[in-house]
């Protein structure tokens, strides 16, 4: 059981808040957190190991490239509640549509967009780099006892769904490794293991996400 006090110490610094802020908004890779944080990479280091030990980020090993990392939170009840949504900047429009993308388009995506779709705030839809023939049964299942309906009938090529405009958010290594995106949430494929667990884990990864981006997009212009 992670120490509530020692989470609060770690997050009691500047620095390491800003890397949470960060990754709230995106999984970075060690670079890619580098970059933005602009802290020297031992510094860096030092703030991403008091954070993991403190059991507040993890890291995990890309699906796609195993050589590659992201540092992804963990969203337990102390972190949701540190991190606020998004500011947008002042007279900056929500985007006109959020597209969700993963490999097959099949179950992490679909969830994602049902999720969003259900808080009426902008358009959605998601797409795959290489999608499958229909929504896997087990997301289905998941989103019908979350009391949610999926967002589209079935799985799309995220070239023919996407468009101008979009915040594209990835939410499988493989589609953020191909295509790129304006964010990345690492969260593994429920379809590996293919159990109703498997799918429950995943829309808990990602729900915490999807809450405070609806936050974030909520905000009024």
């Amino acid at each position: 059981m992670i120490d509530r006090a020692h989470m609060l110490a770690a997050l009691a610094d500047a620095h390491r808040l800003a890397i949470v802020d960060a990754l709230a908004a995106s999984d970075l890779a060690p670079g890619e957190l580098a970059s933005r944080s602009g802290l020297a990479s031992s510094l860096l280091a030092h703030h991403v190991r008091v954070l993991e030990r403190a059991g507040v980020v993890a890291r995990r090993r890309s699906d796609a490239d195993g050589r590659r990392s992201y540092l992804t939170l963990v969203w337990s009840p102390l972190v949701v509640a540190t991190v606020e949504a998004e500011s947008r900047p002042e007279g900056q429009p929500a985007p006109a549509r959020v597209v969700f993308a993963c490999a097959a388009n099949a179950a992490r995506s679909q969830m994602a967009a049902a999720m969003l779709a259900a808080e009426r705030i902008v358009p959605v839809a998601s797409g795959g780099t290489d999608p499958a023939g229909r929504i896997h049964p087990l997301a289905l299942d998941e989103l019908d006892r979350r009391g949610l309906a999926p967002a589209a009938f079935a799985p799309a090529r995220l070239d023919d769904v996407r468009r101008e405009g979009d915040l594209l958010i990835t939410v499988c290594d493989l589609a953020y490794e191909e295509c790129g995106g304006d964010a990345h949430w690492s969260v593994p494929d429920p379809a590996a293991e293919g159990t109703t667990r498997a799918f429950a884990a995943a829309f808990d990864a990602l729900a915490p996400r999807v809450r405070r981006l609806a936050a974030t997009l909520a905000q009024p212009v």
